[in-house]
């Protein structure tokens, strides 16, 4: 155990086996080849690091290799409430969570909505995801009830007033019409309450279904309904540089109590 003020040092190889960069074996070869940086220098086999404070590179993109750090994506189904401590909900995420230390959900789906949630211990990665100034895309697919019309699309990207303000997709496409319902495709660069379903309505066409499927680079991929799963090396990565941090703060906040009271709900 290292002592106070002592560097919590540990070989390089682990970091970043522990991080998912493969084996042991393997992240010798990545040090070998000239492509792991520590403290903005190349490594060389033998190094030793501080996870928690040292920034750690594989061809330049950021680790997030604090041991303390937890990055889950769940599939979050049908009638689950995104929430941890509601005495009321029917069903809440605390049933769905991994075990181990406590991570929270980064954002919020409504409880009749479907799809890809996150979950971690960091706050300051969960707070950039949520804020628009990063701009991290959320991308739905949506049912609607009717045919739904090209004039709807069009307002759908010119923008539609909603009473706390104009709302706008980035990008409406993957259109699909029948007689009855049309299924479409939408990406969004903020996430305020329920602002999908509110778009919606105002144009014309309730929402009959809604899953998320994307996070900024995250997605919700093969995962079944239920599941959870941690992400991996390169999600992690991704994730951290789409939002401009190059290291990890677990159990940061930027307000105390739930992350996910901070974030959007579908």
């Amino acid at each position: 155990m290292p002592g106070p003020g002592q560097a919590a040092e540990e070989r390089l190889q682990r970091i970043l086996a522990r991080a998912g960069y493969g084996s042991r074996r393997s992240v010798e070869d990545l040090i070998r080849a000239g492509r792991v940086q520590v403290r903005g220098r190349t490594a060389v086999l033998g190094d030793r690091a501080d996870p928690a404070v040292d920034r750690i590179a594989v061809d330049g993109v950021p680790v997030a290799a604090h041991p303390e750090l937890r990055l889950y994506k769940l599939n979050k189904p049908a009638g689950v409430t995104t929430t941890l401590r509601d005495p009321h909900a029917a069903r809440s995420l605390a049933s769905l969570l991994p075990p181990g230390p406590r991570v929270f959900p980064v954002g919020r789906l409504d409880r009749e909505s479907e799809g890809l949630l996150l979950l971690t211990n960091d706050g300051d990665v969960a707070f950039r995801v949520q804020h628009p100034r990063f701009g991290v895309e959320k991308e739905y697919l949506v049912e609607v009830d009717g045919t739904i019309s090209r004039e709807a699309l069009r307002r759908l990207v010119a923008g539609v007033s909603l009473e706390d303000g104009p709302a706008r997709a980035l990008r409406v496409d993957g259109i699909e019409r029948r007689p009855d319902r049309s299924s479409l495709r939408l990406v969004m660069g903020e996430g305020r309450k329920r602002e999908v379903r509110r778009m919606l309505d105002a144009v014309g066409f309730p929402v009959h279904r809604l899953v998320r499927v994307r996070i900024g680079p995250v997605r919700l991929g093969t995962l079944k309904p239920g599941e959870v799963r941690p992400l991996t090396s390169t999600e992690t990565s991704a994730l951290y540089r789409s939002v401009d941090l190059d290291s990890a703060s677990p159990r940061s906040r930027r307000n105390s109590g739930d992350l996910s009271q901070e974030a959007d709900l579908q």
